[in-house]
C-alpha cells in the first residue's frame, strides 16, 4: 500500500504539542518526538500521512515550501565550536540544495565514529571552520539538529591548514585520520570523510 495523506484544518506553531507518539504514530517532516509526544517544529498545518500500518504526523508551513533537515538527510555543515564533548556547527546544505537560512547542528562525541567511541577526542576530529558531511539523527529537541559522522563517507571534507597564514590553504587527506598542508607538509588530525560519488549518499529526494 502506498502512502495516503490526510489534510487537517489544525494550525500549529513551533513547539506546539500535537499528539501522543507510539509505534504506529511517528513524527514526520516538520515535527519531532520527545518524551512520548509529537511536537511541531514549524508554523503551518498538520497533515497525517498513512503508510501501511503507520501514521506519520507532518507539518507543512504556509506559503512557499521551506526545506528543513529531517532524520536520514545528509547535510553539509561548517564547524563553529569544538569542546571535549561535542562540536557545534551551522548547517548550510541538504544534499545538493543550498539553504536560504542556516540551521544549528550538534555533533556529540558518541556520534563521531561507529567504533571505539570511548577513544574519540573531539579536537583530533574537528576544528572550527572545517566543512563536514553528516547525517541527521531523529530530532529530540527543537533548538538544534543532532548529527552523526559515524560512517566512512561522512566527516571532514574541507579543512584549512592552521600554519598556512591568514588566508588558509586547503589541506589534502592522506588517511582516515589525517590531512596535510600541501605547502608546509604539516599534518593535522581529522575525522576524514571518504569522498564517494554523490549518488552513493542516500538523502531525501525533493
Amino acid at each position: 500500500m502506498g502512502p495516503v495523506t490526510q489534510n487537517s484544518d489544525l494550525i500549529c506553531i513551533p513547539g506546539q504539542r500535537l499528539c501522543l507518539s507510539d509505534e504506529n504514530t511517528i513524527a514526520g517532516q516538520g515535527t519531532y518526538e520527545r518524551q512520548g509526544y509529537i511536537y511541531s517544529t514549524l508554523a503551518g498545518t498538520v497533515h497525517i500521512r498513512q503508510q501501511d500500518n503507520s501514521k506519520f504526523i507532518e507539518v507543512k508551513c504556509f506559503g512557499s515550501p521551506t526545506i528543513v533537515p529531517i532524520a536520514g538527510d545528509v547535510v553539509t555543515a561548517r564547524i563553529t565550536q569544538v569542546n571535549q564533548r561535542f562540536a557545534k556547527c551551522s548547517i548550510t546544505c541538504i544534499g545538493d540544495h543550498i539553504l536560504n537560512r542556516t540551521y544549528r547542528g550538534l555533533l556529540r562525541k558518541e556520534d563521531v565514529r561507529a567504533t571505539e567511541k570511548d577513544k574519540v577526542e573531539m579536537y583530533k576530529c574537528f576544528r572550527p571552520g572545517d566543512i563536514i558531511l553528516a547525517r541527521v539523527l531523529p530530532q529530540t529537541e527543537l533548538s538544534c539538529y543532532q548529527l552523526s559522522t559515524a560512517e566512512n563517507e561522512l566527516g571532514v571534507v574541507v579543512a584549512l591548514a592552521n600554519e598556512s597564514g591568514p588566508y588558509g590553504v586547503p589541506m589534502v587527506p592522506i588517511s582516515w585520520t589525517e590531512m596535510q598542508c600541501p605547502d608546509t607538509l604539516v599534518k593535522e588530525p581529522r575525522k576524514v570523510a571518504k569522498i564517494v560519488p554523490e549518488s552513493a549518499l542516500i538523502t531525501r529526494v525533493e
